[in-house]
């Protein structure tokens, strides 16, 4: 077994699986590379959207007789049920694979189970490889299937001392060009963009992806209680899809086209886990929460944030709002620790990504 060999193929296989960030829900995103029995690559592959080949069938069916006695390299334990596709386990042994390496357990009771059935076929399995990469493109499904709920993903964008806008309310822009961009990437990767009612009509914000070629555009949801939205709010143009979620007794006869989703209200405001268990009962898998810091606050509070991506400008204002407030949160020991994953600069403003200590 070359070492080298297998962790470049695993490699290929998540860079394959990240290209359909955003487009598979309800199904993970998912890569495969197969080589021939000289370890040779002959056929690769990713799922591409729900419904659709699986990335095992893509990568095999452009092997051809070539997988006979090769390894098949797969981000995310092959699946060993029939759904709308049958299970891959059985497609890799039907085309002959003597060795099938995965990342990442499948956590799916209806579907795990893949590298039992292909063992007693008389496969050679192997498990583990690159599982830190192949979980980190594959998180937002994987939180969802482990917590039954969606993935979320909190942005926000500040000056270096904290502020999302000046005290007068002005805040575009502070960050640059290029961050702004990197954030239509993130919404790109998401199945649904959150906003609230005050965001709405403090910035009437679109939502909506742009600039990206070939993204599926994410489900705009916007939490407006009381049904305040007007009718000409750039959410609702037509540009992608738009939820609006209001309270059980809202009067929404002012949005005739527009479909609301109504959930009770708790101390006046919609429950963060019942808007994300009707989401997940949507399809949705993964949310990027793009709302202020109230929203943001309500969201950590409920225990509901997986993931932070901060764009720190180089920018001082001294005062105005900051990103988070109303977290619960009133002495420094109830302070939320996190773990910094990432730092990348993005033009002249930096990016840091973090989860949730112990998370």
């Amino acid at each position: 077994m070359d070492r080298q060999a297998d962790t470049t193929a695993m490699r290929r296989a998540v860079a394959l699986a990240a290209r359909a960030l955003g487009a598979t829900s309800p199904n993970p995103v998912v890569g495969c590379v197969v080589t021939d029995a000289s370890g040779h690559p002959v056929g690769e592959g990713y799922h591409r959207h729900a419904g659709g080949p699986h990335a095992e069938v893509h990568a095999l069916r452009e092997a051809g007789v070539l997988a006979r006695g090769g390894t098949a390299y797969v981000t995310l334990e092959p699946c060993d049920h029939t759904g709308r596709t049958g299970p891959c386990s059985q497609a890799l042994i039907e085309a002959g694979i003597s060795r099938v390496v995965y990342a990442v357990g499948d956590p799916n009771p209806q579907a795990t189970g893949g590298a039992d059935t292909l063992r007693a076929a008389g496969v050679e399995v192997g498990k583990g490889l690159l599982e830190d990469e192949a979980e980190a493109v594959n998180i937002a499904w994987l939180t969802s299937v482990r917590r039954g709920r969606p993935f979320v993903r909190w942005k926000y964008a500040a000056t270096l001392d904290g502020r999302i806008a000046a005290a007068d309310g002005t805040s575009r822009w502070i960050t640059s060009p290029e961050a702004r961009a990197d954030v239509h990437r993130l919404r790109a990767e998401a199945d649904a963009v959150l906003a609230g009612g005050g965001t709405l009509r403090a910035d009437d914000p679109h939502l909506a992806v742009r600039g990206i070629e070939g993204a599926v555009q994410p489900l705009r949801v916007v939490l407006d209680a009381r049904a305040e939205i007007r009718p000409t709010a750039r959410v609702l143009d037509g540009a992608a899809p738009t939820l609006v979620v209001v309270g059980e007794d809202a009067d929404t006869r002012h949005l005739p086209d527009a479909e609301p989703l109504r959930l009770p209200l708790r101390d006046g405001r919609i429950g963060v886990h019942d808007l994300l268990d009707a989401l997940h009962a949507r399809g949705v898998r993964s949310v990027l929460l793009e709302g202020g810091p109230t929203l943001a606050g309500s969201f950590v509070a409920a225990g509901a944030v997986d993931q932070v991506v901060g764009y720190l400008a180089p920018v001082l204002l001294g005062d105005g709002p900051q990103a988070l407030a109303g977290a619960g949160i009133g002495t420094i020991t109830e302070a939320l620790r996190l773990d910094i994953t990432e730092t990348v600069r993005i033009g002249p403003d930096l990016r840091i990504t973090a989860t949730l200590k112990g998370a």
